[in-house]
């Protein structure tokens, strides 16, 4: 019996990855950097400190992976303040499934922005867990992040579900042990042996049910 899920932030709830591809891409740049098509898609899942080495790395910045990383994050918090972009029906899912599971993020943003993201949606008080892969040694598609939240909650194995969109979530959570519920992103969407490894795949989070989480 479920009785904990676990969201992805990014791509589940917040409608965000092209935001994140145009913050990074105009810095590439403004800074000389060399953006290339499949940066976006090779950044989905990494940590901050996995994707800001990325920029410093490959995309060629010549600021250290820190300032890169402090100069996106102060972006991503201007873009959310002009416009949250919301996933439709994102917060009635979560609401929804608030009074019958116990709820926790999981996901790839840093703290400040999964903060902003949850206080502006008015959905904060509804989780008991929030983790950042910043604070966890990998990023996704290594299964850290959903261990960690799960030891937070002190959720069992076979007892938790996670909600994912990208073929790195899928394959973190499903890593972890979790039944995976996959919300395929449409701008972005999963590889289809990633997508092999969900328990269950959602069109729209108008889906996202009691009875669907527990299968």
């Amino acid at each position: 019996m479920i009785d904990v899920v676990i969201f992805d932030m990014d791509g589940v709830i917040v409608d965000s990855e092209q935001v994140w591809d145009d913050v990074r891409e105009q810095l590439a740049k403004e800074r000389g950097g060399r953006w290339h098509e499949g940066a976006q898609a090779a950044m989905m899942g990494m940590s901050s400190p996995e994707w800001s080495a990325y920029m410093h790395d490959e995309i060629g910045l010549t600021q250290s992976p820190e300032e890169i990383n402090a100069e996106v994050v102060a972006r991503m918090l201007e873009r959310y303040r002009e416009r949250l972009p919301l996933i439709d029906g994102a917060v009635e899912a979560v609401r929804r499934l608030a009074p019958e599971f116990r709820l926790g993020v999981a996901s790839s943003s840093n703290q400040p922005l999964i903060a902003a993201v949850l206080e502006r949606a008015g959905i904060a008080e509804l989780f008991d867990a929030v983790v950042s892969s910043e604070e966890v040694a990998r990023g996704k598609p290594a299964p850290d992040v959903y261990v960690e939240a799960m030891r937070r909650l002190s959720a069992e194995l076979g007892r938790t579900a996670a909600i994912e969109d990208s073929s790195n979530g899928v394959r973190a959570a499903h890593a972890a042990g979790m039944r995976v519920i996959a919300l395929p992103n449409v701008h972005y969407p999963p590889a289809a042996d990633a997508l092999a490894l969900a328990d269950a795949v959602i069109a729209s989070p108008a889906e996202l049910t009691p009875a669907l989480v527990r299968g």
